[in-house]
Protein backbone atom coordinates (compact mmCIF):
# COMPACT_ATOMS: atom_id res chain seq x y z
CA UNK A 1 0.00 0.00 0.00
CA UNK A 2 1.09 3.57 -0.54
CA UNK A 3 1.84 5.79 2.42
CA UNK A 4 -0.84 7.94 3.57
CA UNK A 5 -3.58 5.74 3.05
CA UNK A 6 -5.23 3.46 5.59
CA UNK A 7 -4.98 -0.46 5.49
CA UNK A 8 -7.76 -2.13 4.12
CA UNK A 9 -9.82 -1.89 1.22
CA UNK A 10 -10.39 1.90 -0.20
CA UNK A 11 -14.00 2.90 0.02
CA UNK A 12 -16.28 2.92 -2.98
CA UNK A 13 -17.09 6.98 -3.74
CA UNK A 14 -20.80 7.71 -2.19
CA UNK A 15 -22.50 7.13 -6.04
CA UNK A 16 -21.10 3.37 -5.95
CA UNK A 17 -21.99 2.34 -2.92
CA UNK A 18 -24.08 -0.51 -4.42
CA UNK A 19 -21.62 -1.74 -6.74
CA UNK A 20 -18.76 -1.99 -5.05
CA UNK A 21 -19.06 -5.54 -6.25
CA UNK A 22 -18.26 -4.79 -9.94
CA UNK A 23 -14.62 -3.76 -8.01
CA UNK A 24 -14.04 -6.92 -6.54
CA UNK A 25 -15.20 -9.60 -8.81
CA UNK A 26 -14.33 -9.36 -12.70
CA UNK A 27 -15.85 -12.65 -14.71
CA UNK A 28 -12.82 -14.99 -15.39
CA UNK A 29 -10.36 -13.56 -12.57
CA UNK A 30 -10.03 -14.97 -9.31
CA UNK A 31 -10.04 -12.83 -6.47
CA UNK A 32 -9.38 -13.64 -2.63
CA UNK A 33 -12.66 -12.19 -0.54
CA UNK A 34 -11.19 -9.10 0.34
CA UNK A 35 -8.87 -8.11 -2.72
CA UNK A 36 -10.39 -5.58 -5.04
CA UNK A 37 -9.33 -4.54 -8.56
CA UNK A 38 -7.57 -1.52 -7.68
CA UNK A 39 -5.78 -3.58 -4.79
CA UNK A 40 -4.62 -5.88 -7.54
CA UNK A 41 -3.48 -3.26 -9.67
CA UNK A 42 -0.88 -1.74 -6.62
CA UNK A 43 0.27 -5.11 -5.97
CA UNK A 44 1.31 -5.96 -9.46
CA UNK A 45 2.61 -2.30 -10.13
CA UNK A 46 4.48 -3.15 -6.91
CA UNK A 47 5.64 -6.29 -8.33
CA UNK A 48 6.84 -4.79 -11.68
CA UNK A 49 8.25 -2.33 -9.93
CA UNK A 50 10.25 -4.67 -7.25
CA UNK A 51 11.45 -6.94 -10.09
CA UNK A 52 13.20 -3.91 -11.67
CA UNK A 53 15.18 -3.27 -8.60
CA UNK A 54 15.19 -6.68 -7.15
CA UNK A 55 19.08 -7.27 -5.88
CA UNK A 56 18.29 -11.09 -7.49
CA UNK A 57 18.00 -9.73 -10.80
CA UNK A 58 20.95 -7.37 -10.51
CA UNK A 59 23.72 -10.33 -9.12
CA UNK A 60 21.32 -12.35 -11.49
CA UNK A 61 23.77 -14.04 -14.27
CA UNK A 62 21.02 -15.61 -16.13
CA UNK A 63 19.61 -12.77 -18.55
CA UNK A 64 16.57 -14.95 -19.97
CA UNK A 65 15.22 -15.84 -16.52
CA UNK A 66 15.52 -12.25 -15.45
CA UNK A 67 14.16 -10.87 -19.07
CA UNK A 68 11.02 -13.83 -18.15
CA UNK A 69 10.59 -12.86 -14.65
CA UNK A 70 9.92 -9.13 -15.94
CA UNK A 71 7.98 -9.86 -18.92
CA UNK A 72 5.24 -11.61 -16.91
CA UNK A 73 5.27 -9.18 -14.13
CA UNK A 74 4.72 -6.78 -16.62
CA UNK A 75 1.97 -8.66 -18.50
CA UNK A 76 0.25 -9.57 -15.11
CA UNK A 77 -0.11 -5.43 -14.84
CA UNK A 78 -1.28 -4.69 -18.12
CA UNK A 79 -3.87 -7.07 -17.82
CA UNK A 80 -5.06 -5.86 -14.71
CA UNK A 81 -5.22 -2.50 -15.75
CA UNK A 82 -6.49 -3.80 -18.71
CA UNK A 83 -9.85 -4.88 -16.52
CA UNK A 84 -9.95 -1.57 -14.83
CA UNK A 85 -10.46 0.25 -17.43
CA UNK A 86 -13.09 -2.12 -18.61
CA UNK A 87 -14.76 -1.21 -14.87
CA UNK A 88 -14.62 2.26 -15.94
CA UNK A 89 -15.84 2.25 -19.03
CA UNK A 90 -18.83 0.07 -18.22
CA UNK A 91 -19.49 2.70 -15.56
CA UNK A 92 -19.19 5.39 -18.21
CA UNK A 93 -21.67 3.69 -20.00
CA UNK A 94 -23.84 2.83 -17.21
CA UNK A 95 -23.90 7.02 -16.52
CA UNK A 96 -24.51 7.63 -20.27
CA UNK A 97 -27.25 5.75 -20.00
CA UNK A 98 -28.81 6.55 -16.69
CA UNK A 99 -27.76 10.08 -16.83
CA UNK A 100 -27.33 11.44 -20.19
CA UNK A 101 -27.39 14.90 -19.21
CA UNK A 102 -24.66 14.79 -16.24
CA UNK A 103 -22.40 13.30 -20.37
CA UNK A 104 -23.58 16.53 -21.97
CA UNK A 105 -22.48 18.90 -18.94
CA UNK A 106 -19.53 17.13 -18.77
CA UNK A 107 -18.59 17.37 -22.46
CA UNK A 108 -19.74 21.05 -22.47
CA UNK A 109 -17.04 21.53 -19.71
CA UNK A 110 -14.82 20.32 -21.57
CA UNK A 111 -15.55 22.19 -24.75
CA UNK A 112 -15.59 25.79 -22.55
CA UNK A 113 -12.08 24.67 -20.82
CA UNK A 114 -10.84 23.56 -24.30
CA UNK A 115 -11.76 27.35 -25.48
CA UNK A 116 -10.61 29.33 -22.66
CA UNK A 117 -6.83 27.46 -23.27
CA UNK A 118 -6.83 28.07 -27.00
CA UNK A 119 -8.19 31.74 -26.14
CA UNK A 120 -5.32 32.06 -23.82
CA UNK A 121 -2.86 30.81 -26.54
CA UNK A 122 -4.39 33.33 -29.62
CA UNK A 123 -3.25 36.54 -26.35
CA UNK A 124 -0.16 34.83 -25.77
CA UNK A 125 0.53 34.57 -29.57
CA UNK A 126 -0.81 38.23 -30.01
CA UNK A 127 1.40 39.89 -27.41
CA UNK A 128 4.47 38.31 -29.35
CA UNK A 129 2.81 39.33 -33.13
CA UNK A 130 2.75 42.84 -31.36
CA UNK A 131 6.25 42.79 -30.01
CA UNK A 132 7.55 41.56 -32.91
CA UNK A 133 5.50 44.40 -35.04
CA UNK A 134 7.29 47.30 -33.20
CA UNK A 135 10.50 45.81 -32.95
CA UNK A 136 10.43 46.07 -37.19
CA UNK A 137 8.89 49.33 -36.86
CA UNK A 138 11.76 50.28 -34.38
CA UNK A 139 14.15 48.97 -37.04
CA UNK A 140 12.26 50.64 -40.38
CA UNK A 141 12.55 53.98 -38.23
CA UNK A 142 16.53 53.19 -37.50
CA UNK A 143 16.73 53.14 -40.94
CA UNK A 144 14.98 55.27 -43.17
CA UNK A 145 14.93 55.91 -46.75
CA UNK A 146 17.72 58.62 -47.98
CA UNK A 147 14.58 60.74 -49.09
CA UNK A 148 13.22 61.13 -45.65
CA UNK A 149 17.01 62.09 -44.21
CA UNK A 150 18.05 65.81 -44.70
CA UNK A 151 19.48 66.54 -47.38
CA UNK A 152 23.73 67.41 -47.06
CA UNK A 153 26.37 65.28 -45.18
CA UNK A 154 26.48 66.95 -42.29
CA UNK A 155 22.96 66.25 -41.36
CA UNK A 156 23.04 62.50 -42.64
CA UNK A 157 26.09 62.16 -40.56
CA UNK A 158 24.53 63.67 -37.55
CA UNK A 159 21.52 62.18 -37.90
CA UNK A 160 23.67 58.45 -38.22
CA UNK A 161 25.67 59.03 -35.32
CA UNK A 162 22.58 59.64 -33.26
CA UNK A 163 21.89 55.98 -33.42
CA UNK A 164 25.29 54.86 -32.36
CA UNK A 165 25.67 53.81 -28.64
CA UNK A 166 28.69 55.90 -26.45
CA UNK A 167 31.37 53.96 -25.81
CA UNK A 168 31.31 53.19 -22.15
CA UNK A 169 34.56 54.78 -20.34
CA UNK A 170 37.12 52.25 -18.86
CA UNK A 171 37.47 53.03 -14.99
Amino acid sequence: MFSGQPPGPPQPPPGLLGQASLLQATPGVPRTSNSTLVDELESSFEACFDSLVSQDYVNGTDQEEIRTGVDQCIQKFLDIARQTECFFLQKRLQLSVQKPEQVIKEDVSELRNELQRKDALVQKHLTKLRHWQQVLEDINMQHKKPADIPQGSLAYLEQASANIPAPMKQT
